[in-house]
């Protein structure tokens, strides 16, 4: 069995919606289990961290970056990254944020440059962008139009039980399936 961590921060629940759907993708491939971290668990998960094929970092962006609590795990992960214990795991990364630009690819970017520091193998959402001709529509996956990561859009006084929408639900439910698919790639070979 393959295991993936979901690392996330979640302050109104759109991101824990979106780190639901992720799971959910990843357990889309049979022989691959998922483990739901909040960050504020992390710390009491580093096995499970350490003992993982990969991990998927999950965060709101938050004017403009990770918010100060998802900083502090990075922050906390200094003595893994002195040991490179995470070195050539798979990484991947989502977040949401109200407007809809936000600065969400400012938040993937920096979680890309943490997982290269710990010289992880960062993989990208895996999916052309959605909405971004007259044909398309607000129901398109990827229709924020991220390629380093999934990114999702979400109006901040909507209660998480409708916000994000489904698309970008199912964008992350790709996201993990992407990342599931790359783990037994890599462990198993090209099928």
């Amino acid at each position: 069995m393959r295991k993936v961590a979901i690392v996330f921060q979640s302050n109104n629940g759109h991101t824990a919606v979106l780190a639901e759907a992720v799971k959910r993708g990843v357990e889309s491939n049979a022989g691959t289990e998922a483990i739901l971290i909040p960050v504020s668990a992390a710390g009491e998960h580093a096995h499970v961290l350490d003992a993982a094929e990969a991990i998927i970092f999950g965060a709101p962006t938050f004017m403009g970056n990770v918010p100060a609590e998802f900083k502090q795990f990075m922050d906390s992960t200094a003595s893994v990254w002195l040991k490179q214990g995470w070195r050539n795991k798979i990484a991947a990364g989502f977040t949401c944020s109200a407007c809809w630009s936000g600065d969400k690819l400012n938040t993937l970017v920096q979680m890309a440059i943490f997982a290269a520091q710990h010289s992880m193998l960062w993989a990208p959402l895996g999916m052309m962008p959605g909405n971004c001709t007259s044909a398309g529509s607000q129901s398109d996956l990827n229709r924020v139009g991220g390629f380093l990561g999934a990114m999702a859009q979400a109006n901040a006084d909507q209660d998480a039980d409708v916000a994000p929408p489904q698309a970008d639900r199912d964008t992350a439910e790709h996201l993990g399936k992407q990342v599931a698919d790359i783990v037994h790639r890599l462990t198993y070979g090209a099928r």
